[in-house]
């Protein structure tokens, strides 16, 4: 009976220690697999007035979708390889830098920010994570001082040339309306006293006066105000400045250029695809596609320094033909067969 029951004893012992560890086993290889599976990597996205819902492939104004469109061709999947987290100052300077030093807390890989003043707060909290901007002129700027080696960690791609596109959209502007000789400028935070002065010569040689409309922070009621002082001081045009808080609101904007009947250039073609007049810009594809492979650069271990800051040198006149016949406006044959593309 001892020995039966000693046998006994000693075939439970067995069978108890060979559980734990197939436990052991059946727990620590979850653990072995998740280990090995690569890292999502965190790209948080930071416009200085596109409201956050709309940074979406779906959603997002035209640069927004191509640039999540490169992103998947180059192999990177939101919720499968990728984490996008998105962020917005909606339009208010003041919030600049607050937005920067939480967005840099939460560590990401790389940050993904426009808008000059915005850039620079991203700027002054880290100088370690990655940027990747939408700027003016980063030389004139001073955000940079070498196209061809940013240096330090700022890299990305500028929506103009330098002030030269400024004074092609007032020639533009004559062209359309040849009557034209008192110029709005709407204008956000991102204008400066040095692309002013240039700006305004340029209309002089136009024999237009240019008067600069600034509006520190673009939200819907500030849009509505602006427009309507511009029918009371009787602009015979406006030009629209290129920042995020005036994309953001591109529906209001073509919408109550049509009310007061003001032409319009602008520098998107959302603005012309939603019925605005017109736009003189660089191809956003093109610079969404070159912005989107600046990050893949990155994650794959380059330094932002080491990327060319890139400046465009192809632009393209969008013509809505339909906005121009609600507005009386005869365009020359020349000018529609000057357009890269005409809406009908």
């Amino acid at each position: 009976m001892l020995g039966s029951f000693g046998w006994g004893r000693a075939m439970k012992r067995r069978e108890f220690i060979a559980g734990i560890g197939g436990a052991a086993t059946s727990f620590m290889w979850p653990r072995a697999a998740r280990a090995q599976q690569p890292r999502k990597q965190r790209v948080a996205f930071v416009p200085s007035g596109i409201p956050a819902d709309q940074l979406t492939e779906t959603a997002g104004p035209f640069w927004v979708r191509r640039f999540y469109e490169t992103l998947r061709g180059l192999g990177y999947s939101e919720g499968g390889n990728l984490v996008v987290e998105r962020y917005s100052a909606e339009g208010r300077s003041e919030r600049f830098a607050a937005l920067a030093a939480a967005v840099v807390s939460s560590k990401p890989d790389v940050i993904v920010a426009n808008h000059n003043d915005l850039i620079k707060a991203f700027m002054a909290a880290t100088g370690t994570i990655p940027i990747v901007g939408i700027t003016t002129d980063p030389i004139a700027t001073k955000l940079v001082t070498n196209l061809a080696h940013p240096g330090g960690n700022l890299t990305g791609v500028s929506i103009n040339a330098g002030v030269e596109i400024y004074g092609k959209r007032l020639q533009i502007l004559k062209e359309v309306v040849p009557s034209t000789a008192k110029v709005a400028s709407l204008q956000s935070g991102m204008w400066d006293d040095t692309s002013g002065a240039l700006y305004r010569e340029a209309g002089q040689h136009l024999g237009i006066t240019l008067i600069v409309n600034l509006t520190p922070y673009v939200g819907e009621t500030q849009v509505r105000r602006a427009f309507a002082d511009l029918t009371q001081q009787q602009f015979d045009a406006a030009i629209v400045d290129e920042s995020g808080s005036f994309l953001a609101l591109r529906a209001l904007i073509v919408e109550l250029a049509g009310k007061h009947r003001l032409p319009v250039i602008y520098p998107h073609r959302d603005h012309v695809e939603l019925g605005g007049l017109m736009a003189y810009a660089p191809e956003l594809g093109e610079l969404a596609q070159r912005l989107a492979n600046d990050v893949h650069q990155i994650l794959n271990g380059a330094k932002p320094g080491d990327i060319p800051f890139y400046q465009p040198n192809k632009f393209q006149l969008i013509i809505n033909l339909k906005a121009a016949k609600a507005l009386g406006l005869n365009l020359t044959p020349t000018l529609v067969a000057r357009a890269d593309e005409v809406i009908e």
